[in-house]
């Protein structure tokens, strides 16, 4: 028995239950839900007294690869789990769903490990691009462990002040190792 069968969780699988529009809304909500743990979880973890303990593997890889993307220490891989977790318990979600939320981590996360020069240099200047975190921007994070806690969104970095200030001239004149 899972808790889906036994309806423990929020998952259901008749996309009617809440209407086509529900599908779109319940993954934006998540995915700003999930930037959200994640920003505040990957933070707390660079605190000195855990860094050694539940991200310093992660951060072996000081120049990220695709493969980085999935180098997690054992008590992190569980803090982030308990996020998806939470979620299916607290929030109807189709099958769907979670699956689409599930295939963007995955897909996030391995295109912001494969280094600076994937998206176009106009990228951080766009005006969409200013809010969404891509490989120059998470690899100034491996760079630099005070700057860049995002997983999609730039927006948590830029409020607490956590966006490095010369992230864009970085990027410009190709500088990323400061």
């Amino acid at each position: 028995m899972s808790g889906y069968s036994s309806g423990i969780t929020r998952l259901y699988s008749n996309y009617h239950q809440y209407g086509l529009w529900y599908l779109g809304v319940s993954y934006t909500v998540v995915l700003f839900l999930q930037d959200t743990y994640f920003y505040f979880t990957h933070r707390l973890f660079h605190h000195p007294s855990l860094f050694r303990w539940l991200h310093q593997g992660h951060h072996r890889s000081r120049y990220p690869t695709p493969w980085t993307s999935f180098a997690f220490d054992p008590l992190e891989a569980i803090f982030q789990s308990l996020f998806l977790i939470a979620i299916v318990l607290v929030i109807p979600l189709h099958l769907v769903t979670m699956i689409a939320v599930l295939t963007t981590m995955t897909v996030w996360a391995v295109l912001n490990h494969m280094g600076l020069d994937r998206l176009p240099s106009s990228f951080p200047h766009h005006w969409l691009g200013k809010w969404f975190i891509g490989p120059a921007h998470h690899s100034i994070h491996h760079l630099k462990y005070t700057v860049h806690y995002g997983l999609y969104f730039t927006f948590w970095d830029k409020i607490f002040s956590t966006q490095d200030p010369s992230y864009g001239n970085k990027f410009d004149e190709g500088q990323v190792d400061s």
